[in-house]
């Protein structure tokens, strides 16, 4: 009958997944428009890529795709903050949001409209790697450029205070001390600040404490 086959479908799921495997975020099956499903293939960036995950992210409000390009350099293998969403090769993942993408399947207009006038926005050709410039204080003037904070219960030093590509409000990115960080400053191929790979991190304001120096 159809019941010992779904209980049955849980516990073989279990024991084939290692138990320190890290468990991936639950995903929803479609966006909330319904446009866009899981393992559906799309368009970023004029690259493709396929659906991997959809839904909430720690990184950000609203609904988030999780992407596993065909094709083209990603940021991630699907793990964001140390978050884990999906499963990916290492630099094959990106996130994006719904309305910044478009499916194979119907007219590509509107993400090639997008792409095209954010990098050139973004990134004027003859400045292609130059980041994006930050304000020297965060808005209530506490936290500034070059500041010691610690994040998660480790020092870092302030690199960049201002707006995001991947969330709302105001951004703090620090450089950690060590190899605490996800990335090199470079965040969905938009480059906010330039550190060592794995050394940088964006957290919220209230997400950091002021590091207790010497002085």
């Amino acid at each position: 009958g159809v019941a010992p086959a779904r209980v049955s479908s849980p516990t073989a799921m279990a024991a084939s997944t290692s138990e320190d495997e890290p468990e991936s975020h639950p995903s929803k099956e479609k966006t909330a428009d319904g446009s866009i499903s899981l393992g559906q293939q799309i368009m970023w960036n004029s690259k493709a890529a396929m659906v991997r995950y959809i839904g909430d992210v720690r990184f950000a409000k609203g609904e988030w795709l999780g992407l596993e390009l065909t094709d083209g350099k990603g940021v991630h293998d699907g793990s964001v903050l140390g978050v884990p969403y999906f499963q990916c090769p290492a630099g094959k993942g990106v996130f994006a949001e719904p309305a910044r993408l478009t499916g194979t399947g119907s007219s590509a207009t509107p993400a090639s409209a997008i792409a095209p006038t954010g990098v050139a926005r973004m990134t004027p050709e003859d400045t292609e790697v130059e980041t994006l410039p930050s304000k020297d204080k965060s808005a209530d003037g506490s936290v500034w450029l070059g500041q010691q904070v610690i994040w998660k219960g480790k020092q870092g030093v302030v690199r960049y205070i201002g707006e995001v590509r991947f969330g709302a409000g105001e951004w703090i990115g620090v450089e950690m001390f060590g190899a605490n960080g996800v990335h090199d400053g470079t965040v969905l191929g938009v480059p906010y600040f330039k550190c060592s790979s794995a050394k940088g991190i964006f957290a919220k304001q209230e997400q950091l404490q002021k590091a207790l120096t010497m002085a």
